[in-house]
């Protein structure tokens, strides 16, 4: 069980604890989750999800928490033994560094991930003057 800071103990996912969600087995936390997630982990695991699992799972026995894993899994629910890890989402052009919190179980990996980039656009021309704002057209 990872060393949980004192600020996550208060935290409660529907009236369970931290720890009792650690402790809890996978078909009872399932139980808890809205149904669309319920739905997915129900279905089973897909490849690419068993895989960051294992590498999770692995990271956490070798006690490599400070090291990120880098994964495209953006469809994966953030379980409990998720909690306090690394992870490097891809959101279609570069990864985005997290670290799981206890407010994230229950949410899609790829909410923390936005592949959406705020638009910001720029003034035709360096230092533009008023009558250059509107560029003729040529036709």
């Amino acid at each position: 069980m990872p060393d949980i800071p004192p600020e996550w103990r208060k935290f409660k996912y529907r009236g369970k604890t931290i720890e009792e969600l650690m402790s809890m087995p996978m078909d009872e936390f399932i139980k808890m989750l809205p149904s669309r997630k319920r739905r997915s982990l129900r279905r089973g695991f897909t490849e690419q999800q068993r895989n960051l699992l294992e590498k999770i799972r692995s990271h956490r026995r070798e006690q490599k928490q400070d090291k990120s894993i880098r994964t495209h899994v953006r469809n994966m629910v953030v379980l409990p033994e998720m909690i306090g890890m690394k992870l490097a989402v891809y959101n279609g052009k570069e990864f985005v560094e997290l670290v799981v919190s206890p407010e994230m179980i229950g949410h899609y990996l790829g909410e923390f991930s936005s592949p959406i980039k705020k638009v910001e656009h720029g003034e035709p021309g360096l230092k533009a003057t008023r009558s250059s704002l509107f560029l003729a057209m040529k036709g």
